[in-house]
Order: C-alpha cells, then structure tokens, then sequence
C-alpha cells in the first residue's frame, strides 16, 4: 500500500549530502516541494500562507540556481556563496526562510509522531513557539494562531498519509530523520557565515 511519502516527488532522504555537507540544490528544491503537498493534507485554508511562503522561497532559490547556473549552483552553500559574491541576497534570505519553515515543520512532527496521543495543533503550536515565532511579527504571529487550531485530528492526519500506519509510521520517522540532518547542516552552514 502507498503513503504520502511514495508519492512526493522527492524524500528527503534522497537529497544528496556530500562529504563536505553540501547539499544539492535541484534534489533538496524537489524534496522542499512535499513538504508544501504535506500542507494539503491538513486541509485547511489557514495554512495557506505557510505554503505560499515555502513556495516563494523555492522559487527565489530556483530562480537564483537559473541565473548562477554550472558548478556554482550544484549545492545550496555553493549557490548562496555565488550569490553573495556577486552583491545579491535573494536566495540566501529566502533559503534562510524555508528552513525555518522546514525546521516548524520537522519539529512538529518529530513532536506528533513521538507522543502517540499528542493532538497535531498541540504539536504544531509548541513548535511554533520553539521556531518561528520569534521571527515574526504581531500580524503574522495571529496567521499562525488561527492555522495551529485549525489543524484536523491526528487521527484523520493519519488516514490521509496512508491505510496502512505501520507503514506510515516507519516511513515519516525515516523522511523526520532525513529532514532533520538537513536543517541541522543548514543552521550549521547559516551560523558560519554569520546570517
């Protein structure tokens, strides 16, 4: 039986890390793309702004891998590099958003898929409050409140991943995993050079 995760474009555990944690910009954009499609199942229109958010900072990074294009936009270090190089900060800044995005959304749910009994807009607030929130402002922090309570039962969130839950346990603990090594590279990266 399929889950959601057979049927994203890309897992992130398929998005390439090199020996030096580079990160490949094409498998990472795909892997980032689910995660959006992950929103869907949610199904509430509160969250829309999230996935607008997430989709305009793919597009910024894409946009920008275009532009750069050859060597220089193989991984995500090697693409914000060259772009900082050249004077302009639109990936960079918009790579800096989406993983934040990425990391409200693994921690979330890191913390649904570690409680079994822990409701998604319980998990998605403390995330929230542990990521986010400190980076946004009154407006956009009541955009969130109103998205956190309309998240649907952990029970029909579920369902919409796949019939069979053992399967779908095992497999977002391996997409959580993989997701998680990416954003931990990502800060690490973001914090050495000092944005």
């Amino acid at each position: 039986m399929t889950t959601f995760f057979d049927t994203a474009k890309r897992s992130f555990k398929n998005v390439t890390v090199d020996e030096d944690n580079g990160i490949d910009t094409t498998e990472f954009l795909e892997a980032a793309e689910s995660v959006v499609a992950l929103f869907d199942l949610l199904g509430s229109a509160a969250f829309k702004p999230v996935q607008s958010d997430m989709t305009g900072n793919i597009t910024k990074i894409r946009n920008a891998q275009n532009d750069i294009g050859g060597d220089a936009a193989t991984t995500l270090q090697k693409l914000t590099t060259a772009e900082q190089n050249a004077g302009k900060k639109t990936a960079t800044e918009g790579l800096l958003w989406l993983n934040r995005g990425l990391e409200f959304t693994a921690q979330a749910l890191r913390n649904n898929h570690s409680s079994s009994t822990e409701e998604l807009s319980i998990s998605f607030t403390n995330a929230y409050k542990g990521t986010l929130q400190k980076h946004h402002n009154f407006v956009v922090k009541g955009i969130f409140s109103v998205a956190m309570k309309a998240c649907p039962y952990r029970k029909t969130f579920y369902e919409k991943l796949g019939n069979d839950q053992a399967a779908v346990q095992t497999e977002l603990a391996e997409w959580l995993n993989a997701l998680e090594r990416i954003v931990s590279v990502l800060n690490d990266y973001y914090k050495s050079i000092k944005i």
